[in-house]
């Protein structure tokens, strides 16, 4: 179905490419980062920083010009990357997913212009457990730096529970330090619209955001392959089947983003307490969270645990 689904979208957009429709800007002269990942990102298979593109040129066209495809469906559909195919693997579906600075695309492959600064990231995965993940933060700086997906750039808010906290202020100096004119203000102390938002603070406090509340409901809510308990005590990581390898208790933190449909993206820099939150923002940075769907932090360990995790129950 999904297969299908993707098909007759694809279709309907390369007509709407043929009527002259666009979906944005060209790069120009920028560089544009590329990423083909298997396994929601565990294996690389390509990275790369490219310049010099046409502005014609398409996430389709860049990912053909710099890796062998295999399409169908009048060049609208990814069937298979370097002999990497969709389909079933295991008795499980997979397929090839992309993001445009960390944000999952709304159109078609062929369809989608590439900007200067883009990062695209192509990823092969098991999607049983989540057919759609709005976000993840491997593209990071990105979507602070150009916006997310197809977007243009967006107002960065770090919104803080405590917002005289080591935390806060760290997450807001690592985005001032990249160039990204941020605000910071106090949780839920007002409205937002069109704006990217970072929330810093424990988990049980969070939770009363209506994009993060999903991640406690799975990945098939969130995309986000964690389960915060609601009393924020506990967090379950799972695997790419949606089962529980591990749960951490306290120190524990995580690093997450999420999105309710069109909306922007909400990043969490959370955790079971305090100093699981302080181990969230010490890994927000581009080594910690490049190339991951999101990042959980043991207690005491300065090194994130890709997620979701691999192995595990079946």
């Amino acid at each position: 179905m999904k297969r299908l689904l993707i098909a007759l979208l694809a279709a309907s957009l390369l007509a709407a490419l043929a009527s002259g429709c666009g979906a944005g800007a060209g790069p120009g002269d920028g560089s544009v980062g590329l990423t083909v990942s298997r396994d929601f990102g565990r294996l690389v298979m390509l990275q790369r920083s490219l310049t010099g593109l046409p502005e014609s040129e398409t996430v389709m066209r860049l990912l053909s010009a710099n890796a062998k495809t295999e399409t169908s469906y009048a060049g609208g559909f990814v069937d298979s990357v370097n002999g990497i195919s969709g389909g079933q693997s295991d008795g499980r579906s997979v397929d090839w997913f992309y993001f445009v600075n960390g944000s999952e695309a709304p159109l078609g492959a062929a369809s989608t212009k590439v900007r200067d600064g883009d990062k695209i990231w192509w990823d092969w995965r098991d999607w049983g457990e989540a057919e759609h993940v709005p976000a993840v933060v491997g593209s990071f700086p990105e979507p602070f730096l150009h916006g997310p997906g197809t977007e243009k750039r967006l107002p960065v808010r770090v919104e803080c529970v405590e917002i005289e906290s080591a935390p806060c202020k760290q997450v807001s100096k690592t985005l001032a330090a990249l160039g990204v004119p941020v605000a910071t203000g106090l949780f839920r102390a007002s409205v937002t619209e069109e704006t990217l938002r970072v929330i810093v603070g424990q988990w049980a406090a969070l939770r009363e955001d209506q994009a993060l509340l999903q991640i406690e409901s799975g990945p098939g809510a969130s995309g986000v392959y964690a389960q915060p308990t609601s009393n924020g005590r506990q967090i379950d990581l799972l695997n790419a089947r949606g089962r529980t390898v591990r749960s951490l208790g306290a120190g524990a933190g995580l690093v997450a983003a999420s999105a309710i449909g069109a909306q922007p993206p909400v990043w969490a820099i959370t955790g079971t307490d305090g100093a699981g939150v302080a181990a969230a923002a010490a890994a927000f940075n581009e080594e910690q969270l490049r190339n991951h769907y999101a990042v959980a932090l043991e207690p005491g360990s300065q090194t994130g645990l890709s997620l979701p995790l691999a192995g595990g129950a079946k």
